[in-house]
């Protein structure tokens, strides 16, 4: 089994470059997914208030035999947690649904900038750090502009900021600006919902290094230093995102990678959603 390099969070957290993500899997597969998973040797699981199987996430964790504490798991704020009381019995109920006594990483979702006060938000995300219950806060979809919007109110740094990043759409200026106030980034959709699978330039390296096209995606994310958690519900899927650690991208691939940058999102832009589910 591979070993899994890990990055150090800005507080001594160290957090697995590689999980498993559970986005748009079903609550009724979510378990045999994640299990599936976790026995393939990932140790680290990104859910999400949104997804709806946070319950069955723990379940999977607990039905692995694995120690709690080997386990790296990630969850979000829903859109809709918005006060100070909302936000904390939401954080509790995401406790108790994944049946764990303290998180490792809990995300504000999205920043929603025209729609609600993230810095309030985050204010409430600092009181639960302070109380001990989750090891790690960060942001997702959150842009320089609105982390320095934080910086000027907040007392806790995020750890991490989740936002969407691939061949297609890098993100340099962003992750440098993480970087820059060290603060690690997470890639969702690491291999474009599949699109990287027919990308000439990707399917090119991979027919030379002898891997798949989101291998060699999922490898140049790690060689730059992005934490990424694939989702697929095919065992054969995971294993072959989790294969990604014999061998390594020399600077010519990694530069023709890096190159079809097109700005493509595959998501919302965070500037203009603003979506609060009811």
């Amino acid at each position: 089994m591979a070993t899994v390099p890990t990055l150090t969070l800005n507080n001594g957290v160290e957090i697995p470059q590689l999980g498993f993500g559970v986005f748009q899997i079903p609550p009724d597969e979510t378990v045999a997914a994640t299990r599936t998973a976790l026995e393939i040797g990932y140790r680290h699981i990104d859910t999400a208030q949104m997804y709806g199987n946070e319950k069955e996430v723990g379940q999977a964790v607990r039905e692995s035999g694995l120690d709690r504490a080997e386990v790296f798991v990630t969850s979000k704020l829903n859109n809709n947690r918005l006060e100070r009381e909302d936000i904390l019995r939401s954080f509790d109920a995401s406790l108790e649904a994944l049946g764990f006594d303290q998180l490792d990483l809990f995300l504000i979702h999205w920043p929603l900038p025209a729609a609600s006060d993230f810095v309030a938000r985050w204010k409430v995300m600092e009181e639960i750090y302070a109380g001990g219950q989750v090891r790690a806060i960060g942001v997702s979809n959150f842009q320089p502009h609105h982390l320095r919007t934080l910086f000027g109110s907040s007392e806790v740094r995020p750890a991490v900021n989740q936002i969407e990043v691939h061949p297609f759409l890098v993100q340099d200026e962003l992750r440098a600006f993480d970087a820059d106030h060290e603060i690690v980034t997470e890639a969702w959709a690491p291999i474009a919902r599949g699109k990287v699978n027919e990308d000439p330039v990707i399917r090119g390296v991979a027919e030379q290094v002898g891997k798949t096209p989101a291998q060699i995606a999922l490898r140049w994310h790690v060689q730059r230093g992005d934490v990424v958690f694939p989702k697929s519900v095919t065992r054969s899927r995971v294993e072959e995102n989790f294969d990604i650690f014999d061998f390594e991208l020399d600077q010519q691939a990694m530069t023709a990678i890096t190159a079809l940058d097109r700005g493509e999102r595959t998501g919302p832009n965070p500037d203009e959603f603003n979506y609060i589910p009811s």
